[in-house]
């Protein structure tokens, strides 16, 4: 049994679908288009289970952006495999006449349906009572009170599911009689169950995904023939169903105390939302943020790093041969790039998550929208913005909530500029090579203020970039940034694990398995190289060493140096050293860039396979080998110069594949993601090369 969770923003629907889904969920796309795609399973009753779709929120069946639009392509076409059994709607008891127009168009749709209606606790406190009986009467379903924060009126949805509803709610609206010809038509050559859904193919059928083009020319040419004017229509049908929801409420509902006090949740925007303080508080929380990624996760990450080291080196001490080495210098040193960086990815995470289920992070879209007008970019490109601090992918496939043609081209431009997550392990290896672990100011990390100085120069790169494009695109199409702001809550501490726990089993499933791949990969480039260039250049360091007289850990120092210059991956490095010489490269660091054109994250992976191989176990972490690396002249390697060239390089660069595909995806061109790709690496080139020159 399939069913499918609908509800407005902001009427927990979320929260119920984590309620009963817990950790049984997966992330997909909806067939054909871009948009997640959340689902999971519930058990209903010992012996029946069911599949549990979690839609996007929407207002009405009339969408306004592409990820409500996913709506309506699964409920207007029941031969789709995908169509639901039946429908939960979520509503919010303290806001009924809003929810309830959702609610009467999927009745005139014929969808058996169930009311939850959440935050019954609210209402309650608001004064507002409701009679429950007498409104499930009038709707024609069953209705269960509940709320989905706390889990109350879970178990009796279940048993509700349990029963497989066939019967459809109340009918609330019918066409007019002048729209029954067109109407009937359009049911007779689709083969539709119903009038409303027939008036619906007619309003909207240039935005339906699933009509062939014939259908959309076949609706197009009976529309014009009944001068049929959908938004006429439109408007007439949505008074006419506050007009019945009025009627309803009138009989069911009764408010029992009016509000003599201004709403706690006003006077806390009054500050959090202030057009100075407003701004000082988010840099605060942001400030804190870095910090604690830094301060609070070094402690498990040293352990996860000391833990790798010393396996692989009592591995090593106890066997021998190529397999040995392929699993100490390969996989485990690949493993460790991934499962390192898992605490700063949980805090990350837990943070923005925190700043989500507060209501917090809707008053920074707010916030942001006065900041955001000059550049060319809108309130609504906030939110892609942001989370863009989590990964570009979902963030630019979020631009389509952007109505504004111009808006969204923008912001899918500019989005990678904000820097991901999968830039952390990056930039947190090198901050920690360079920048002292001490306080600055008395009181601040000085690593993590560097840290947000990254972000803070992402940021400003994409609003820059954003105003530049602006002027580029000479568009001058108006927008309009409307937002409903959530009430005040404390965060629900399971909905925030579980998001931590997704975001972590995704970034080592998904990053780590390329990590790992490509670390495996590498060691075998790094081992073996063409015909008998190894063998020559360690003959000629074991000439050097007779010369010189070099001690036997200086001699198997330069012996491995020998042999890993001339393998595979070496020859691939020395081909692109020329042209990152500039910037303080070497050919090492070559081998990194090209291998995390597949994510930017494999950097470290690659720079923990490129550092062990042929080193010696007893060399320990992943820090203690890059600090260990010397230049030609026998000096640290990674000089601040070369660490902040770097650190600016991967902050620009668009080293992605994944976000250059979306990016095509998205915009339907290549001209898109070509110019992404050219623009960014560009500027990461030159600010690169700037840095290096300027602190070398």
């Amino acid at each position: 049994m399939r069913i499918a969770l609908i509800g407005n923003p902001n009427s927990g629907k979320t929260s119920l679908f984590n309620q009963l889904t817990g950790l049984n969920q997966k992330v997909g796309n909806f067939p054909g288009v871009t948009v997640d795609r959340k689902s999971g399973f519930a058990q209903l009753t010992p012996v029946q289970r069911a599949e549990i779709v979690d839609l996007p929120g929407t207002y009405s069946l009339y969408p306004k952006s592409l990820d409500e639009k996913v709506i309506t392509d699964l409920l207007y076409d029941r031969a789709a495999g995908n169509y639901p059994d039946f429908v939960v709607v979520t509503v919010d008891a303290n806001n009924l006449r809003r929810s309830l127009l959702l609610f009467t168009q999927l009745g005139d749709l014929g969808l058996p349906a169930v009311l939850a209606l959440n935050m019954m606790d609210v209402a309650e406190r608001h004064g507002i009572r409701i009679d429950l009986p007498a409104l499930e009467r009038e709707l024609g379903v069953p209705i269960i009170p509940m709320n989905a924060r706390k889990g109350i009126g879970v178990a009796a949805l279940k048993i509700v599911m349990a029963q497989r509803l066939d019967a459809a709610p109340e009918r609330f609206w019918e066409p007019d009689e002048a729209l029954l010809p067109l109407v009937r038509q359009i049911r007779y050559y689709f083969d539709l169950h119903n009038d409303y859904l027939a008036l619906h193919y007619a309003q909207q059928y240039r935005h339906i995904g699933f009509l062939s083009d014939d259908d959309k020319a076949y609706l197009q040419e009976l529309t014009h023939q009944y001068e049929f004017d959908a938004t006429a229509r439109q408007a007439a049908e949505t008074i006419a169903r506050y007009g019945r929801i009025n009627d309803i409420l009138l009989e069911t509902v009764t408010v029992t105390r009016t509000e003599t006090r201004e709403p706690i949740s006003n006077r806390i925007d009054k500050v959090l939302t202030h057009r100075i303080g407003g701004y000082l508080i988010f840099l605060s929380i942001l400030f804190l943020l870095f910090q604690a990624i830094f301060a609070w996760a070094q402690y498990p990450m040293d352990w996860i790093d000391q833990g790798i080291a010393a396996l692989s080196a009592t591995i090593q001490e106890n066997f021998d041969g190529p397999l040995v080495r392929l699993l100490t210098e390969g996989v485990l040193a690949g493993l460790g790039g991934v499962l390192i960086f898992i605490p700063q990815i949980a805090l990350l995470f837990g943070f923005l998550a925190v700043l989500e289920e507060t209501g917090y992070m809707a008053r920074v879209t707010f916030l942001m929208d006065k900041l955001m007008r000059p550049f060319g970019l809108s309130g609504k490109s906030v939110v892609p913005m942001i989370s863009g601090l989590a990964c570009a992918v979902p963030a630019i496939m979020g631009a389509r909530t952007i109505e504004s043609w111009k808006d969204r081209m923008i912001t899918i431009f500019v989005t990678p500029l904000m820097s991901c997550s999968a830039r952390i392990p990056v930039y947190t290896v090198l901050v920690a090579l360079v920048v002292p672990d001490q306080a600055a100011w008395g009181v601040f990390n000085l690593r993590g203020v560097t840290l947000m100085g990254l972000y803070l120069l992402g940021l400003f790169s994409a609003l820059g970039s954003a105003w530049a494009l602006k002027i580029v695109l000479k568009a001058r199409e108006r927008s309009y940034f409307i937002m409903e702001f959530p009430v005040y809550q404390w965060p629900r501490w399971k909905n925030v694990a579980l998001t931590i726990y997704q975001k972590v089993q995704a970034f080592v499933m998904q990053a780590g398995k390329v990590i790992v791949a490509i670390s495996v990969l590498l060691w075998v480039l790094a081992t073996y190289g063409p015909g008998q260039k190894q063998e020559t250049a360690e003959a000629q360091v074991r000439q050097q060493v007779a010369a010189q007289g070099w001690n036997e850990e200086e001699t198997s120092r330069r012996v491995a140096s020998a042999r890993l210059e001339n393998s595979y991956a070496g020859s691939f490095g020395r081909a692109l050293e020329p042209a990152i010489r500039p910037l303080g490269y070497d050919w090492k660091i070559g081998i990194a860039l090209l291998t995390s054109f597949a994510a930017r994250e494999v950097f470290v992976g690659t720079i923990s396979t490129i550092y062990s191989v042929g080193q010696d176990a007893d060399m320990g972490t992943l820090q203690d080998k890059l600090r260990a690396e010397k230049d030609e002249n026998g000096q640290p390697f990674f000089t601040p110069a070369r660490a902040f060239s770097l650190l600016v390089f991967y902050v620009f660069a668009m080293q992605c594949m994944s976000t250059l595909a979306v990016t095509y995806r998205e915009t339907k061109s290549w001209k898109w993601p070509v110019a992404q790709l050219v623009y960014m690496t560009g500027l990461a080139y030159v600010a690169a090369l700037a840095v290096y020159q300027v602190l070398a």
